[in-house]
C-alpha cells in the first residue's frame, strides 16, 4: 500500500495579505531614504545595480495585476509548490522587463507608492480563488500571493547585501511563508523520510528518500537559520559556504543538501 500523501500546508489568506503590504512598506521606506546616487551601486545580482532591484521588486508585486488583467484561465493546473520551479526558465524575460520598468519610472519611491495603493484595490476586488495565468501556470489569487513574500523577502535581503546599514526590517509574517514554501519546496523535490530539515522557528520537513525516521532523534538532521535557509534556497550561499561559516549543521550521511541547492534560480 503507497504511503499516504501529505497534505499541503496551508496559509491564511488575512495573513499573508498583510505580510505582502507589511514587507513592501517596510522596502518603501527604506527606498526613500536612499540618496540618489546610491541607485547606481552594484548588488550581488550579476549586472542589476540598486535601481534595476528597487525596479524588479515593484514588478513582482505588480505581476498580480498584469495577472488580473488576462482573462481568468478555465481551471487550475499547477499547485503552489510548483512556482519555486518555475522562476528560472524566464530570467531572460524578467530582466528585460525590469531595465523596461527602470526607464519607465525613473521616481523610484513613487512608483513603490503607487504599487502598493494599486495592491490594495485589487485585492479588496477580487477574491482569493480568482485564478492568474502566472508564470508557471493557472494558480489562485490567494496561493499567487504567498509567493510574492517569496520575492519580497528575498530582495529585501539583496536590497541589505547592497547597502550596508540600510537594515530593511523582515515582517514576521513574510519571513515565516517564505522560509516555508521554500522548505516545503525542498520536500517535493526529494521526497522521502531519511532527512529532518530544521529552520526554527518556523519549518520542520521530511524529506530524502532513505530509512524513515519514526521516533527520537533522527539520524540525518540539518539545521539553520531562515535567512540562511532562503540564500541557500535560492543560490545567495553555498551549501559547502554555508556548512564552512557554521551558519548550518548538518549530521549523518543523508544530511548532505548540496545536490538539492538551490530550488530557485
Amino acid at each position: 500500500m503507497p504511503p499516504p500523501k501529505k497534505r499541503a500546508r496551508s496559509y491564511d489568506p488575512a495573513k499573508i495579505r498583510k505580510a505582502v503590504d507589511a514587507q513592501l512598506t517596510n522596502v518603501r521606506n527604506a527606498v526613500h531614504t536612499l540618496p540618489p546616487e546610491q541607485f547606481a551601486s552594484p548588488t550581488r545580482l550579476g549586472v542589476w545595480t540598486v535601481r534595476e532591484l528597487v525596479a524588479h521588486i515593484g514588478m513582482a508585486v505588480t505581476a498580480i495585476e498584469r495577472a488580473l488583467a488576462l482573462p481568468e484561465p478555465a481551471r487550475q493546473d499547477v499547485v503552489l509548490l510548483d512556482w519555486p520551479f518555475a522562476t528560472v526558465a524566464n530570467s531572460a524575460a524578467i530582466d528585460d522587463f525590469t531595465r523596461e520598468q527602470v526607464r519607465l519610472h525613473p521616481d523610484l519611491d513613487t512608483y513603490l507608492a503607487d504599487i502598493a495603493h494599486r495592491l490594495g484595490e485589487q485585492l479588496d476586488t477580487h477574491p482569493g480563488t480568482r485564478l492568474l495565468a502566472t508564470n508557471a501556470g493557472a494558480l489562485p489569487l490567494a496561493d499567487y500571493l504567498v509567493t510574492r513574500t517569496v520575492e519580497l523577502v528575498v530582495h529585501t535581503d539583496d536590497l541589505n547585501a547592497a547597502v550596508p546599514g540600510l537594515d530593511i526590517a523582515y515582517d514576521r509574517q513574510a519571513l515565516a511563508a517564505c522560509t516555508r514554501l521554500l522548505a516545503d519546496a525542498l520536500a517535493a523535490k526529494a521526497p522521502g523520510g531519511s532527512t529532518e530539515v530544521r529552520i526554527p522557528p518556523y519549518a520542520v520537513v521530511q524529506c530524502v528518500e532513505g530509512p524513515k525516521h519514526t521516533r527520537g532523534t533522527p539520524p540525518n538532521v540539518v539545521e539553520t537559520d531562515p535567512l540562511t535557509w532562503i540564500r541557500l534556497a535560492t543560490g545567495r550561499t553555498a551549501w559547502k559556504d554555508a556548512l564552512d561559516e557554521a551558519r548550518v549543521s548538518a549530521s549523518g550521511e543523508r544530511a548532505d543538501l548540496g545536490a538539492l541547492l538551490p530550488l530557485m534560480g
